[in-house]
């Protein structure tokens, strides 16, 4: 496959993926983060939930994952792009990134990177910073919430998290907000991590530059 470009320049403005296994609460910190601090953010939402509730059949044979993953891929990178051109100035905050397709992809990740005709370096290279929420599943919990699209066992979500873990972890501004029996207490120290990433990374001052 053609190798693609990857511009470097984005705009000025700090792109943020919140990842982690299924039922992690990373939608919901999102969110509340976006609710918080209003026109100064821009979320980019899920993409897989997107291509699933549009009517793109969910599968576990391994073509059929393929074509899923693929299409998740370009509405993903699509969406990020579509979100910097539109609001330059704000926080881009992505509830998951181009690297979660890799843990998802039957065999090793290297072959998804190279259908997609990039590598595990270009597409963390997309991000300025990476906040991993861990699965709820990791600690015995259950993953049913409010995702009509979710079909993960629990081994199933285990399994998907440590496979993210081990690709996004690879980042050099990779915080981890681990599972915790309390989801409040989670998510609140997810809300602080992530606004202590902003501040650190001066998202902020480079939006007022502008």
């Amino acid at each position: 496959m053609m190798k693609r470009k990857h511009p470097t320049h984005r705009n000025g403005h700090c792109r943020i993926v919140l990842t982690g296994g299924p039922g992690g609460g990373k939608t919901t910190a999102a969110d509340l983060f976006r609710r918080e601090m209003g026109d100064k953010v821009v979320l980019v939402p899920e993409a897989a939930t997107m291509v699933f509730s549009g009517g793109f059949p969910r599968s576990n044979e391994p073509q059929a994952i393929h074509a899923a993953q693929r299409a998740i891929y370009e509405v993903q990178r699509n969406l990020e792009d579509v979100q910097a051109a539109l609001y330059p100035e704000r926080v881009l905050l992505c509830d998951r990134g181009t690297v979660d397709g890799a843990a998802y992809w039957p065999g090793e990740p290297h072959h998804f990177f190279d259908e997609m005709g990039s590598t595990l370096k270009q597409e963390l290279a997309r991000y300025d910073a990476v906040i991993f929420f861990e699965s709820a599943a990791v600690g015995g919990m259950g993953i049913e919430g409010g995702n009509p699209i979710r079909n993960e066992s629990m081994e199933k979500a285990v399994e998907l998290d440590h496979k993210l873990r081990r690709l996004w972890s690879q980042h050099p501004k990779f915080m981890l907000v681990p599972h915790n029996a309390s989801f409040f207490k989670k998510i609140s120290f997810g809300l602080a991590v992530l606004d202590g990433i902003v501040s650190e990374l001066g998202c902020h001052e480079r939006r007022k530059k502008r």
